[in-house]
């Protein structure tokens, strides 16, 4: 036993004992191995002492023992953190997979168990999260009441370009259509038909694109039920079965080698097209300082004006020339200095209209309706009366109450929606703001400019570009109507581009109607507004109307949208289904995030260790050597190492491997101490051990 004591102190210090310090080193181990020697308890204690660093000399540094912990740690083995992690997480029923696993039945029971509920957790944050980021929105419903702005109106006269202004240019085009009309319907009762035949053949070579009747050969019987389903592409007009002939007129391109037929089976909307035609051209040469083109005196037209029971003047209202509709004027706009304000509901509270309807100086031809044509809308909103305008009856008042709604849209990735038209690839050519009509019709002009080489009269169009005409553009009405069936269909994609605005103000309208003036208090109603307005008398009814706007009610509805799913309902949604499957919080989350992190850790420190010790093994040179030297001085002892019980270790021979025996724990009775018997035996006898 002395012997190994003293190998391990030769192996430790090398250098030759003082005779002073080896007495007291004898001493030390002469009193400790005065018990009966035991053969393991020495080997351990020797390797205690090699651990400890014991040697002749006292100031030696201790090394860190096992005990001590380092900074950061990590599990050794995927069981060893699995079950640390069950023995110590939050989430429930983790732990029964540890307490269960001398049953094998209950752990593979609460293994699938615990699988299945983590499955259908997930599986309800995956519906969480998909109902998240489809962006749903809710719409939220608010009644509200307070005075509001008076809307803008826009009535027109129902006349395009009356007779005396601009007679000359259309009096060729009306001797013409007369002609045309007697040519295909033999009728006659114009009181401007110009007398010969050779005359009104003369005339007619005049004008490009004339109205035809056209014979068209009856479908088979298979094909009538289909076509009458589907009618054809440049047919305005269902089908008459009864009929086997069409009016229209043809239009060809600019080489003449593709033309069609513009066919209507209805004669009336034939002979209206076609003048409508050849309207637009004339009104396309006429310069806008044409002195047809100024406004009318506003009592030509309007008898009387009162809004809340206040006469008009002339800041209330502007004026502006449509192609169809005639002379137009809008009230309130955006233009009025002073808006107008109700502040109480009913008809008397509103906008009351006196109108003149006479149809002395109509154009027969083109305007079919007698009245006038009105219009409700917002101040920065052109009217078009195309679209929401209707007509008024003449010798009828109409009252039409209004009810305000606002709709407030989500932009973004709730909706499709623009909140001023920046965003839209189209230019808006009206002095407005942005409205979805605004962008179809600024579109189908930019695709009329683009194609034909020329802007629709209807429609604004750019500087520097002119309105379409025959005589400048020889086939602008074969590309024009070519271009409406496009735009129909949305071929040119104007539908798909101009998106709703996100908030946009209407008007909810609702009219009524009675027989004005009364029969008893017509004479003297019509007496008054010949003497005044130089009214004519024998017109009676058919040449005044009346009309009245006013607000129905000051509450005003408010549609606007919200989020359905924001993130704070998501983290709660979340948050209700870990606790349904697992009855754990957010701390739980990072425990699991841990797990995680653990186990890539200890994958990574695996597949390392496999990397050291195939291509650093200690053949491959003196470096691996003192790679692997230095991992194993380093790495801490461990404890689940088998103790060594071979006698053949005491034996006088090399100290053995490191890595194949297990320090002994440390004792406290190794420390250098005087001993109360010298032993000088001992250490000289260790002596010789390490000598060659």
């Amino acid at each position: 036993m002395s012997s190994i004591k003293g190998s391990k102190l030769e192996e430790q210090d090398p250098r030759p004992l003082q005779p002073t310090p080896g007495v007291m080193e004898g001493n030390k181990l002469e009193e400790q191995d005065s018990s009966p020697p035991q053969p393991t308890p020495g080997l351990m204690k020797g390797d205690k002492r090699e651990e400890q660093g014991l040697g002749p000399e006292p100031a030696a540094p201790q090394q860190p023992t096992a005990e001590e912990e380092a900074l950061i740690e990590f599990h050794r083995s995927y069981r060893e953190l699995f079950e640390f992690f069950c023995n110590n997480t939050t989430i429930h029923g983790a732990i029964r997979l540890v307490c269960s696993q001398h049953n094998r039945m209950k752990t593979a029971f609460w293994a699938v168990l615990w699988l299945c509920t983590f499955g259908m957790m997930y599986w309800q944050f995956g519906l969480l999260f998909g109902e998240y980021f489809s962006y749903p929105v809710s719409l939220n419903i608010n009644l509200n009441s307070d005075k509001l702005v008076f809307p803008a109106v826009t009535i027109c006269t129902l006349n395009p370009y009356r007779y005396p202004e601009i007679k000359e240019e259309l009096e060729e085009l009306d001797r013409i259509t007369e002609q045309t009309l007697f040519d295909l319907y033999k009728y006659s009762s114009f009181t401007t038909l110009v007398a010969g035949s050779r005359g009104r053949r003369d005339l007619r070579r005049t004008l490009p694109h004339p109205l035809q009747r056209l014979r068209v050969p009856p479908p088979p019987r298979g094909a009538r039920r289909a076509r009458s389903v589907a009618s054809s592409v440049r047919d305005n007009n269902p089908q008459v079965d009864w009929k086997d002939w069409k009016i229209g007129f043809q239009l060809c391109n600019q080489n003449k080698s593709d033309c069609f037929y513009q066919t209507y089976s209805s004669g009336v909307d034939a002979v209206r097209e076609w003048y409508r035609f050849h309207y637009i051209n004339i009104l396309s040469r006429l310069p806008e300082t044409l002195p047809s083109l100024e406004e009318d005196t506003l009592g030509n037209f309007i008898f009387a004006c009162r809004f809340n029971q206040v006469s008009c003047n002339q800041a209330n209202y502007s004026h502006f020339h449509h192609p169809m509709y005639g002379n137009c004027y809008t009230f309130n706009d955006k233009n009025n200095s002073n808006l107008w304000m109700s502040s109480m509901p009913g008809i008397n509270n509103g906008l009351s209209l006196m109108l003149r309807t006479e149809q002395n100086d109509f154009i027969p031809l083109l305007s079919t309706v007698t009245g006038a044509r009105v219009m409700v809308h917002g101040q920065d909103e052109p009217a078009f009366m195309d679209d929401g305008g209707f007509n008024l009856r003449p010798g009828v008042e109409t009252s039409i109450s209004m009810r305000k709604e606002a709709l407030d849209r989500l932009g973004g990735d709730y909706g499709d929606c623009t909140k001023n038209g920046s965003d839209v690839p189209v230019k808006n050519l009206y002095p407005s703001k942005y409205t979805q009509q605004v962008c179809i019709h600024s579109c189908f002009q930019e695709s009329m400019i683009k194609e034909c080489g020329c802007a629709y009269i209807f429609y604004p169009r750019p500087q520097n570009v002119e309105y379409c005409d025959y005589r400048k553009h020889s086939s602008w009405g074969y590309c024009y109507y070519k271009l409406q069936v496009d735009f129909s269909s949305d071929h040119l994609g104007c539908f798909t581009k101009c998106r709703k605005p996100c908030s946009v103000t209407s008007y909810q309208l609702s009219a009524g109607y009675s027989r004005w003036p009364s029969v008893t208090s017509q004479e003297w109603v019509f007496q008054m507004l010949s003497r005044q307005n130089n009214y004519t008398v024998n017109n009676k009814r058919n040449g005044v109307a009346k009309v009245n706007i006013f607000f129905k009610e000051l509450n005003y509805k408010t549609n606007s949208e919200s989020p359905s799913v924001t993130m704070v309902t998501l983290l709660s949604n979340l948050g209700s289904q870990w606790s349904l499957w697992f009855g754990s919080s957010v701390l739980s989350v990072v425990e699991m995030a841990e797990l995680i992190f653990d186990l890539l850790v200890i994958t990574f420190l695996m597949l390392l260790r496999r990397f050291r010790s195939r291509y650093w093994s200690p053949g491959r040179g003196g470096r691996g050597d003192q790679e692997v030297a230095s991992t194993l001085a380093s790495s801490p002892p461990s404890h689940f190492c088998p103790h060594p019980t071979s006698l053949s270790l005491s034996q006088p021979g090399p100290a053995p491997s490191p890595a194949l025996t297990a320090p002994p724990p440390a004792y406290a009775t190794l420390g250098p101490r005087p001993s109360p018997g010298g032993s000088t035996g001992a250490s000289s006898s260790a002596s010789p051990l390490g000598g060659p």
